[in-house]
């Protein structure tokens, strides 16, 4: 039974998406919401992502630097691993897992809160295209604030690094400084930056697919928002693997 429903969700949300990108009826509306998400869904997470990208960022050269330590490897390596590391999979994936939890959740309870006080059936009656008015802004936003929040956390997690190398001193900033410069190309930066924008559709987009079919009361909600987290960090790391095997394999 279990699978069934699992074949049943999978096919209630590609209606759903087929009702949510459509064009708006009104573009107006369409921008004003669209600008709020950006504010409460973007530039409200920025203060987490900076704080755990430092900190991480910082913790990754140290345990590099701890175990990377033989006379066959030049010191430049602790940075260039660093920055692979940063660059590729922790700025784009672990954060986009963070941010499941953060803006997955608010996105689920906000609108499985309008379904269970009838707001949602409200616009319906009215002839809205309440899929349309209520989760295309918010994908929308999140999706176009992507980049932002991945280059705030490529920069703070070198700067971690930087921070973490000049206070002990192993290896030197110098050496650190030519490590992230070493061997670098730009087409990383592009692949995580595609990325994570990927990811930005499947956090918003499943969030409120959750949301928009909650039934019940306030405690089906707050399923309704663990289930978005649990099944957001699911298809995040699923789509990693097949995403990076297609873009790098």
């Amino acid at each position: 039974m279990s699978f069934i429903s699992s074949i049943e969700d999978v096919g209630e949300y590609a209606l759903l998406m087929k009702k949510v990108l459509t064009i708006p009826d009104r573009m107006s509306e369409f921008m004003k919401e669209f600008m709020k998400g950006i504010f409460f869904l973007g530039v409200n997470s920025i203060w987490i992502v900076v704080i755990i990208s430092f900190f991480i960022g910082a913790v990754i050269v140290l345990q590099i630097a701890l175990n990377i330590d033989s006379p066959m490897l030049p010191r430049f390596t602790v940075g260039m691993v660093s920055r692979e590391i940063i660059l590729l999979e922790f700025s784009s994936t672990i954060m986009c897992l963070i941010l499941a939890g953060k803006v997955g959740s608010n996105v689920a309870s906000e609108i499985g809160t309008m379904r269970i006080t009838e707001q949602i059936d409200a616009l319906d009656i009215m002839g809205v295209n309440s899929a349309n008015y209520l989760i295309f802004p918010k994908i929308a936003s999140f999706v176009a604030f992507m980049p932002v929040l991945v280059i705030f956390s490529m920069f703070t997690g070198l700067s971690g690094g930087y921070i973490i190398c000049l206070v002990l001193g192993t290896p030197s900033v110098e050496t650190y400084v030519y490590g992230i410069q070493a061997f670098f190309r730009e087409s990383f930066i592009w692949y995580s930056i595609f990325k994570s924008m990927l990811f930005g559709f499947i956090i918003a987009s499943v969030a409120a697919y959750f949301g928009y079919t909650a039934k019940g009361g306030a405690l089906e909600v707050g399923q309704a928002s663990t289930n978005s987290v649990v099944i957001n960090s699911v298809l995040i790391l699923v789509c990693d693997l097949v995403f990076t095997q297609l873009a790098l394999g």
